[in-house]
């Protein structure tokens, strides 16, 4: 066998524009030969997959799959909306799901492990790219797992079973019925899609976050004896928990408890005590930069002409 060296293993990566490792993949099954290994590429769809993957995928889908005590939620993107509706798209999204619900929520991991069918879940995704020909990425993703209750989920602008455009994981600790506690759990995660709280409870809120805000409201009372500061600063703090922390916030379902008031009132119901443990919530493309586009402008410039 040729012996494959980094200097080959970059030349082939500056001809296609494909992986380092997908490089060296190629020029050893090819024992070396340079217009060979770049027709192995093409073949693969890798070379094509590479030229893509500097463009913006905002769009895709966010899929869940929630099996009574675990649950995951992941976010995989594209580039258009259209692909939320195509069925070789969907079934990637669901496959990665069921991935990250075996190995985990670590991105890279979840990329490297086997996917059904053959190869890796990065294997899947390039061949996707190739054959669909958009930009496609793992974005993200989470798992949550109790030892004994419920993880429950809801998807919101559902495009197939266990896919949408937001989906939300709620972890409920509790030795309580499972279908009541499957029931609550549901009708918390729509609490969250809606609310979108930032965190469990201010303990859970970011250090650099609280510092900010705590910030804000000294500059707005600036000059105020440090006594009173004091108590501004402390109401300030109960006024953001009650906006922006799940235990906190006013329950969608009943105006006149928080969140925290009516888990308590429904462990009679389940039949023991229930801990929110921790929640996702996902929102396809929060976040990432999309490029927006003056359509006919681009038009007008194909054609040489203006707008």
């Amino acid at each position: 066998m040729s012996v494959i060296s980094a200097a080959m293993v970059k030349e082939l990566r500056d001809k296609t524009d494909a992986g380092m490792m997908d490089c060296k993949s190629a020029l050893v099954e090819t024992g070396g030969d340079m217009e060979a290994a770049v027709d192995w590429l093409r073949k693969k769809g890798l070379s094509k997959a590479a030229k893509k993957a500097g463009r913006i995928a905002a769009e895709g889908l966010v899929a869940i799959v929630a099996t009574g005590t675990q649950g995951v939620v992941v976010e995989v993107n594209a580039e258009t909306d259209f692909l939320a509706k195509n069925e070789q798209f969907q079934t990637l999204a669901r496959n990665v799901a069921g991935v990250a619900l075996a190995v985990g929520d670590d991105v890279e991991a979840v990329k490297a492990a086997a996917y059904p069918g053959g190869g890796t879940v990065q294997d899947a995704i390039a061949n996707a790219i190739a054959t669909i020909g958009e930009n496609m990425a793992l974005r993200r993703a989470r798992k949550f797992e109790v030892s004994a209750g419920v993880v429950a989920s809801y998807l919101h602008n559902a495009a197939g079973e266990g896919l949408g455009r937001i989906g939300v994981l709620v972890a409920l600790e509790s030795p309580g019925k499972s279908d009541e506690l499957a029931a609550l759990g549901r009708q918390l995660a729509m609490h969250v899609a809606a609310a979108n709280p930032v965190a469990l409870d201010l303990a859970s809120v970011a250090p650099d976050v609280l510092a900010r805000e705590k910030a804000i409201l000294a500059e707005k009372n600036a000059g105020k004896p440090a006594h009173v500061m004091d108590k501004i600063v402390e109401s300030g703090m109960k006024s953001y928990a009650k906006e922006y922390c799940l235990l906190e916030q006013t329950y969608i379902h009943d105006g006149s408890k928080s969140v925290s008031q009516a888990l308590k009132d429904a462990e009679g119901k389940v039949g023991g005590p229930i801990k929110l443990t921790g929640f996702a919530r996902f929102a396809l493309g929060e976040g990432i930069e999309k490029e927006e586009s003056d359509f006919a402008a681009e038009v007008a410039a194909a054609a040489g002409g203006k707008a």
